[in-house]
């Protein structure tokens, strides 16, 4: 087939989670099929600034169309725009004005949408919430596939979501909980498949002696990631302080790009970006991973952490990292401050279990989780 995935921004040297999927899947389905990224010049997802060179690349087997952004985002009005939109007080017009906003604002890519769509066989459409994808997946309707990568958050409630999940003739889901969520709002009968994300089996860690020089030290708990409000970062700090007021001695990790103070602690131990050596060494020696954010359609980091068989401690309001975790019975949930430091002390304590949980995350992996069972799935939606 020839297919087309549209995303918002893409590159090997951008983390997001959305982003994330749709390169790994289009990679896996060129094996197979000729697939074109089409997307934009973006890089930063906060102004949405042209980075990257407008027209045609290659990325492996991947042939890349990228378009520039008319005007880079303002935070102000988009901010305005969302308190109207939230609070259930906005037109039809200002609902589609949000996505404008919400950007990044391509009249380019749509019409090549337009003008092209027809060619391929197959549209995939990554991340619902953004301009792309809401202008983009009318234009070809009639072969338009959704990620929609949705999430419990204000915005699933507002009606021209509704209008949106009525126009893709398929669906791909990360989990349960957000085909649940999305199903609400989505006619009945479209095709559909829960396909999360495909890992390969890791090979032997990286060399831990690597994390000496960098003060960290066992016993650690790890939170890998943006360092994020948005991502629950701010909670979590907040329990972690009060948690190493009791004197147990543990350190947390944080390991990331920050668009946040983090305290100056000496048991909090922040890394910034890490390389992929320090990544693989920080899984091999953590005794948990922390994943506090409220709002996932799927943790990409956390599959991760089960593939090493690393214990995961989540944030119990998030239904997707708390059903992950119940499925796989790999770690603990937590809803305030008292649960987390209850938690923490369980999977420092308790080595033995937490290893056992550990290796059950693993199971869970080996079982929903590998490149053929993943893409097994989404080639037949495909050809439904």
């Amino acid at each position: 087939m020839k297919l087309a995935c549209v995303v918002h921004r893409f590159g090997a040297d951008i983390a997001g989670g959305s982003e994330g999927h749709c390169r790994l899947v289009s990679q896996h389905l060129a094996a197979a099929h000729d697939v074109t990224i089409v997307t934009t010049c973006a890089k930063d997802h906060i102004t949405w600034r042209n980075h990257y060179p407008p027209g045609e690349s290659r990325d492996g087997a991947l042939r890349v169309l990228r378009f520039p952004v008319a005007r880079e985002r303002s935070m102000h009005r988009f901010m305005d725009l969302s308190d109207r939109v939230f609070a259930d007080g906005a037109s039809a017009s200002d609902e589609r004005q949000w996505f404008r906003e919400n950007g990044p604002e391509a009249p380019e890519l749509l019409d090549h949408l337009a003008r092209h769509g027809g060619e391929y066989d197959r549209v995939l459409f990554w991340a619902y919430r953004y301009y792309d994808t809401y202008f983009g997946v009318p234009l070809v309707g009639d072969r338009a596939v959704l990620v929609p990568t949705a999430e419990e958050d204000p915005l699933i409630h507002v009606d021209a979501v509704r209008e949106l999940f009525a126009r893709p003739r398929g669906f791909i889901f990360l989990t349960p909980e957000e085909a649940a969520l999305v199903g609400a709002r989505a006619p009945a009968g479209r095709p559909s498949a829960i396909v999360g994300c495909g890992l390969d089996p890791v090979d032997a860690p990286a060399p831990q002696a690597m994390l000496e020089p960098l003060g960290v030290r066992d016993p650690f708990v790890l939170y890998l990631g943006r360092v994020d409000p948005n991502k629950g970062c701010g909670a979590m700090l907040r329990h972690f302080e009060k948690y190493a007021a009791l004197g147990r001695g543990v350190q947390l990790v944080v390991a990331g790009p920050a668009s946040m103070p983090i305290p100056d602690h000496p048991l909090i131990r922040p890394l910034g970006f890490v390389s992929d050596e320090v990544r693989e060494a920080l899984f091999a020696r953590a005794r948990a991973l922390v994943m506090p954010s409220p709002f996932e359609s799927l943790s990409m980091v956390l599959l991760e952490a089960w593939n090493r068989a690393v214990p995961a401690l989540v944030n119990a309001r998030c239904k997707v990292l708390r059903g992950q975790v119940e499925r796989a019975d790999g770690g603990l949930y937590y809803g305030n401050a008292v649960e987390f430091a209850a938690a923490l002390d369980y999977l420092i304590d308790h080595p033995a279990n937490a290893r056992q949980l550990g290796r059950q995350g693993l199971a869970y992996v080996d079982h929903e989780y590998r490149w053929p069972t993943v893409m097994a799935k989404i080639e037949t939606l495909l050809r439904q």
